[in-house]
């Protein structure tokens, strides 16, 4: 157990970093995988901005590596122009 309480804040506020961070991921995955499910081209076409976006977010605050946000939006930018 922490005995500053610098070190006991920093707990806390880890905690709460730790429960959002898995909320945008959690989030992000659920859309990655309803996009992916999609075969609709219109619909399909109208939701890879939005989960491109999520994706890039995900980066900026290192919730996941850029590379991993690259080859995601790669994959789902190449999904959508492949439905017919």
């Amino acid at each position: 157990m922490a005995n500053h309480k610098s070190s006991i804040k920093r707990i806390r506020a880890n905690e709460k970093k730790r429960l959002r961070n898995r909320y945008y991921h959690k989030t992000a995955r659920n859309a990655v995988k309803k996009l992916r499910a999609t075969t609709d081209k219109a619909e399909a076409t109208e939701m890879l901005p939005k989960v491109v976006s999520m994706i890039d977010k995900l980066a900026k605050k290192d919730v996941i590596h850029k590379n991993k946000a690259a080859n995601l939006k790669s994959k789902l930018a190449k999904h959508v122009a492949t439905i017919a």
